[in-house]
């Protein structure tokens, strides 16, 4: 194995971790989502109502935004308002499909979480750690709504959570830093909930091709670290001080 790590980390190894909960003051939920250099502002906010497609349906919906701040890389990005780029467009629809997976949207009720995840500071696995985040706050969105006498049980199905792995020179890596995700021959973005079922897998050979065997060994990983994850997830959310 001739790849070593920028931050010395084993090969199966996530970064450090930190949820920092009740980040901001006005949202249902809110989470500063760290993993490793990268970091996520997740919050979710609560509105009454849904998309007219689901009126009178008694069930409730779950969208999702994703913006990178300017500041987040070396070079400065400018702001998307008007016109989103495809790749942007792509981050949300994959966490508002992640997130739906996590909720059961009948016993919510008529009413739309609306999730932003922002991210301040990128260091690669932005998507990931929006969904590991934003999941987070989700559960504490749906908590103020069981406090509030709103909702009787908390509509979570299942813990979602998301990791990133490649190849790079013919080995398996976990939660890929920014330097890994430039030089992996072969990455992935893998969701999974928390019966370990897959949600969503994105992958692409950056290079070449890659075999059966290495996909199962990058799956295997992924299932790994995202259990470890939603270890995580369990932790800040049985934290007293948020």
């Amino acid at each position: 194995m001739s790849w070593q790590r920028p931050d010395g980390r084993s090969p199966d190894q996530l970064r450090p971790v930190r949820f920092q909960r009740n980040f901001t003051k006005y949202s249902a939920g809110s989470v500063l989502a760290c993993c490793g250099d990268t970091q996520v502002i997740c919050t979710v906010s609560v509105q009454s109502g849904v998309p007219r497609w689901l009126a009178d349906s008694g069930q409730g919906w779950l969208t999702a935004e994703y913006r990178m701040m300017p500041g987040a890389t070396p070079d400065r990005q400018s702001r998307e308002t008007f016109k989103l780029s495809g790749r942007t467009q792509e981050i949300q629809r994959l966490i508002g499909r992640s997130l739906r997976a996590a909720v059961d949207l009948r016993g919510l009720g008529e009413r739309t979480l609306a999730i932003d995840a922002d991210v301040l500071q990128a260091d690669a696995g932005t998507r990931t750690t929006a969904i590991t985040g934003c999941y987070v706050a989700l559960v504490d969105a749906l908590q103020s709504l069981v406090a509030a006498g709103e909702l009787a049980t908390l509509p979570i199905l299942s813990p979602v959570a998301a990791v990133s792995v490649g190849l790079i020179e013919g080995s398996a890596y976990l939660d890929l830093n920014y330097p890994e995700d430039v030089a992996a021959d072969v990455d992935f973005n893998v969701v999974m909930n928390g019966e370990g079922n897959l949600i969503e897998v994105q992958g692409t050979a950056e290079s070449g091709s890659y075999s059966r065997s290495q996909l199962n060994a990058l799956l295997d990983l992924a299932e790994k670290g995202i259990g470890e994850l939603m270890a995580a997830q369990a932790a800040a959310l049985t934290d007293s001080n948020g």
